[in-house]
């Protein structure tokens, strides 16, 4: 265990030890003064995290090297396209079915197909490059 870690293990010592003392009428605010210290060490260990990231990032801009970036297409970007086309399959095909029969059928879903694998094979790109695009063009920039 470290420092802190037998710091709160004597607390919570403590608090058993003053509970068995006060008896159970004074329970409820000897686990609350706990849980503040917990709580005080919990924000004391993320405000550390938070400050260390920000340094890093701060050195990763000091030194001109760009951040690493997320890798592409996280759930959203993934399986939102798949699962949207699969949900208008389903009027599609009838559509198909209804005027063309099992050939309307056919080439509906060469069609769902065909739009699925265009946009896994390009990584969800095409939307991102239209932000891109934004982002850098500036009248700021030359």
């Amino acid at each position: 265990m470290d420092a802190p870690d037998t710091e709160l293990n004597k607390e919570l010592k403590a608090t058993l030890q003053a509970r068995s003392e006060l008896g159970a009428e004074y329970e409820t605010a000897l686990v609350e003064s706990f849980l503040e210290k917990v709580e005080q060490r919990l924000d004391g260990t993320l405000d550390r995290r938070v400050r260390r990231h920000l340094a890093e990032q701060q050195i990763v801009v000091a030194r001109g090297s760009r951040p690493p970036e997320q890798p592409l297409g996280h759930f959203g970007e993934r399986y939102g396209f798949g699962i949207i086309s699969m949900i208008l399959a389903i009027p599609l095909s009838a559509i198909g079915v209804a005027n063309a029969g099992i050939k309307g059928l056919v080439v509906a879903w060469f069609g769902i197909v065909g739009v699925n694998a265009f946009q896994a094979a390009h990584g969800g790109r095409l939307f991102r490059r239209r932000e891109n695009e934004r982002r850098t063009a500036s009248d700021w920039e030359d």
